[in-house]
């Protein structure tokens, strides 16, 4: 038996065989022409059935993982069409006279290597992005396309790395689990791998990609990161075990759909989802949850091209109130920045976007789009139980110029007779200043809910999208916690509720720890609904 260990990207048992998945590869050669015009032909037809592939794996992915994730087969249709890439393949082919596989192969090498090099994580992200569009180019020209994984049994893949297209492509009734020796947490292929539930280990260095292991029985241990290849009887019988106890205790919690979220001791908690757009409404109701308390507004932005209009936000928000037929739903305004970038917002280069021009400080300083939104919340509030969050907030003085232009947005829905609510307004506690101010900012709005992902990340000065950290970067910190009580606490104080919508929320060894601290609320992914019930149903805050 061979043990190796790696991050885990998305938790289970998976108990098959391997298949180690190899990219094709392309052998480019440097061959002198004459006929530059040919090549240049040659490589805008290429590019624009690569644009046509991408077009139909987004198709793909928006029924199978959502708006949201299938968003990255745009962002590459785009690189395609980036000027830069465009002329250095251009400029490759007409001063140097090569063809164009040549040219689009150290195009996608030299830009490559330029994201490899920059301080940003995300951007460094993005080499693997720009080497996938390149690698689909060059199979058009080669006269295939992009190589799928293709199996005629369930297996566990087994890859260097997988690009976003070819994990999208993956037949998930025939893919038990992936595993690659490379790759990031938060990349693209993660975020899908974890929306699709399949179990998914990543950074697995020391695993060979060879007949060592191709076809060889296989154990994945998602939970704990480790996959044991050709495991012994002992550890076999124990993973078998284990993965019967998880499908048991999934059919188990099924039988807790429909039963209220209350503690042994009376005390009844909010239980919500967190979701990107309103493709995710079918898992929401699908998970029983009691509402949306955190509707990320800002993947609407993300999607586009351009500034959403006011009529395209509204339709969207009143679907999501209407749909959740009286069940409130939280939506957080616009949060780019930082990790989020938008490029027709054109903003500049950041040296730490992080604690740069983010969230509420682009709203602020930028009404127009902050208006138009809170004009689209504000109409959609009139279809439902719709209330509105803001975030990134560190002091009084921004939540009281949100209210200026509230006044503003509902003087001007009144002068054109135009029919709105009256939301409950919330902001997020993400920033240790708005923990401090607590006290002060509970008695301006209507509830808090902690964003404990950043949070964390400005407690601890740690960039949470740096994997070198992650050994110091302790979400159960005590200073963590505690920020979490005082917030708690204050807002009690003065009446008003107090929620995490936060990935901490999800964490099943806090649950009681926040019970006992007297949150209201837990806003998490849908997934995650039920084994939360159980543990407050199972809970008598009292006796802890």
């Amino acid at each position: 038996m061979q043990v190796y260990s790696g991050k885990s990207v998305f938790g289970g048992i998976a108990i098959g065989k391997i298949s180690v998945y190899k990219k094709n590869e392309q052998q480019v050669k440097r061959v002198r022409t004459e006929d530059t015009k040919g090549e240049l032909a040659r490589y805008e037809a290429a590019k624009a059935a690569a644009i046509e592939q991408l077009q139909e794996l987004y198709q793909k992915a928006l029924k199978e993982v959502g708006e949201a994730n299938a968003a990255i087969f745009e962002i590459h249709q785009m690189m395609l069409d980036d000027g830069d890439y465009n002329e250095s393949v251009e400029n490759i082919i007409e001063t140097q006279k090569v063809n164009a596989e040549y040219a689009v192969a150290v195009t996608g090498d030299n830009f490559a290597q330029m994201f490899r090099a920059m301080d940003d994580d995300y951007m460094r992200e993005r080499a693997a992005d720009v080497k996938d569009i390149s690698e689909r180019v060059l199979s058009v020209l080669h006269g295939g396309q992009k190589r799928k994984v293709v199996t005629d049994e369930p297996v566990i893949i087994v890859a260097d790395d997988l690009a976003p297209s070819e994990t999208v492509q993956l037949e998930k009734d025939m893919v038990l689990s992936f595993v690659t020796v490379h790759g990031s947490v938060n990349s693209h292929t993660a975020i899908l791998a974890r929306t699709m539930a399949i179990p998914a280990l990543i950074g697995t260095e020391e695993l060979p990609l060879d007949d060592t292991v191709d076809g060889k029985l296989a154990v994945v241990d998602g939970l704990n990161g480790k996959i044991y290849v050709e495991p012994d009887a002992q550890t076999l019988e124990e993973m078998q075990k284990r993965q019967q106890a998880e499908q048991e205790k999934k059919e188990l919690l099924q039988l807790l759909k429909g039963k209220e979220n209350v503690t042994l001791d009376g005390k009844k908690i909010m239980l919500y989802a967190n979701i990107g757009n309103i493709k995710d409404l079918a898992t929401v109701i699908q998970n029983d949850a009691g509402g949306i308390g955190l509707f990320r507004s800002e993947f609407i932005y993300l999607e586009k091209d351009n500034y959403p209009t006011e009529e395209e936000q509204f339709s969207i928000y009143k679907t999501a109130v209407e749909t959740m037929a009286g069940k409130r739903v939280i939506i957080r305004t616009l949060d780019i920045g930082a990790d989020k970038q938008c490029e027709y917002f054109g903003m500049d280069k950041e040296e730490n976007p992080a604690l740069g021009y983010r969230a509420i400080r682009i709203c602020l300083t930028r009404p127009e789009i902050f208006k138009t939104q809170l004009r689209a919340l504000f109409r959609a509030s009139a279809y439902g139980n719709l209330a509105i969050m803001y975030p990134m907030i560190t002091s009084l003085w921004e939540v009281k110029k949100i209210k200026e232009i509230v006044e503003e947005v509902k003087t001007e829905l009144t002068a054109e007779q135009l029919e709105f609510g009256n939301p409950q307004q919330g902001i997020m506690i993400e920033t240790p200043a708005a923990v401090m101010m607590s006290g002060e900012l509970a008695k301006e709005v209507d509830f808090f809910s902690i964003g404990t992902n950043d949070l964390t990340q400005y407690t601890l000065a740690i960039d949470r999208q740096n994997p070198k950290l992650d050994k110091f970067y302790d979400a159960h910190h005590p200073a963590v916690l505690s920020m979490i009580r005082m917030t708690v606490e204050n807002a009690h104080k003065a009446g008003i509720w107090a929620g995490i919508c936060g990935e901490l929320g999800a964490d099943t060894s806090l649950t009681k720890e926040f019970l006992a601290m007297g949150v209201d609320e837990l806003s998490v992914s849908p997934g995650s609904i039920l084994p939360i019930r159980k543990i407050i149903l199972e809970t008598d805050t009292e006796n802890r």
